[in-house]
């Protein structure tokens, strides 16, 4: 088997895995959550469900963008590289600025997070 074949494959049991237990935690939330707190919303379960969905959505997708940017750019860059080998600095700045959209969805997720209480 392929190298990108095995890890195609891992990468998709891992994201149906993590979307399963996702489902689960937005199911059963008396399950997840140990004991009831009442945060700044009050304490509906209604709003604290998608407030968790909101902030897992926000990790998530920023993560995976940054994934599919630092691949495209990452691949241009080695590319570049391999021309003019003296582009090192530049071509770290540039792919460190792709994966600075993974940091911003966490910041988000986090102060999801927090306003839930």
């Amino acid at each position: 088997m392929r190298l990108s074949v095995i890890i195609l494959v891992g990468t998709a049991v891992l994201i149906a895995v993590a979307a399963a237990f996702g489902t689960l935690l937005l199911a059963f939330p008396e399950a997840a959550l140990a004991e009831e707190t009442i945060g700044v919303l009050g304490g509906d379960s209604g709003v604290v469900q998608w407030g968790f969905a909101a902030a897992a959505a926000s990790a998530g997708l920023s993560a995976a963008a940054a994934g599919y940017a630092v691949a495209h750019v990452g691949s241009a860059a080695v590319g570049a590289l391999a021309e003019k080998p003296e582009l090192m600095g530049r071509v770290l700045v540039i792919v460190g600025l792709a994966e600075g959209i993974a940091i911003y969805g966490l910041i988000v997720s986090i102060l999801i997070l927090n306003r839930l209480g």
